[in-house]
């Protein structure tokens, strides 16, 4: 008689074998989260990708504060963003989100001081309004606005990274592909 148990991981395993990394994690998140089950985040080796690697009621999920003190210690900005290596100018703005957020203990920030660390290094986004709103349309969201100053469109807004964010700033520095 065939274990049930085996079956379905092993039909998980086939459903999820074609998908991109993001798209592995929203189908592991919906399945948990449909099912009751929480999410262990492990820093660890992962097996084909994707924020989840563990699923069961064996441990917690990995707080923000928890990926912060597992965070490398990096002295300047500029050893943290090479690391990093982020490519497209959301990634970019997100590292530098990251190094405010995790390695300056900075809970929240706004666009103009990621913009100068940016351009102290030479990467200067053009316009890092929509680098952050690229995160904050990814599903689920690397960043989130938590408060806005004024009523124009180009209103002070205040920003922090979420914790899919964090974990996937992450995933750059141990040099997982994004």
């Amino acid at each position: 008689m065939a274990d049930p148990e085996i079956e379905a991981m092993s039909a998980l395993a086939t459903a999820l074998a074609d998908l991109e990394d993001d798209a592995r994690g929203r189908v592991l998140r919906w399945a948990a989260e449909r099912y009751g089950v929480s999410l262990n985040v492990s820093s660890g080796s992962r097996h084909g990708g994707g924020a989840a690697n563990g699923i069961g009621g064996g441990g917690e999920e990995v707080t923000d504060e928890e990926i912060a003190e597992e965070a490398p210690v990096y002295e300047h900005f500029a050893d943290l963003f090479d690391k990093a290596q982020p490519k497209t100018n959301p990634d970019k703005a997100l590292v530098a989100a990251y190094w405010l957020q995790t390695i300056q203990s900075q809970s929240t920030w706004q666009s103009a001081v990621l913009q100068k660390e940016l351009k102290n290094l030479g990467h200067a986004i053009s316009n890092i309004t929509d680098a952050l709103t690229a995160n904050m349309q990814k599903k689920p969201a690397r960043i989130v606005q938590v408060q806005k100053t004024g009523k124009s469109r180009q209103a002070r807004k205040t920003y922090k990274v979420t914790h899919e964010g964090l974990v996937y700033v992450q995933g750059m520095l141990r040099g997982e592909g994004t």
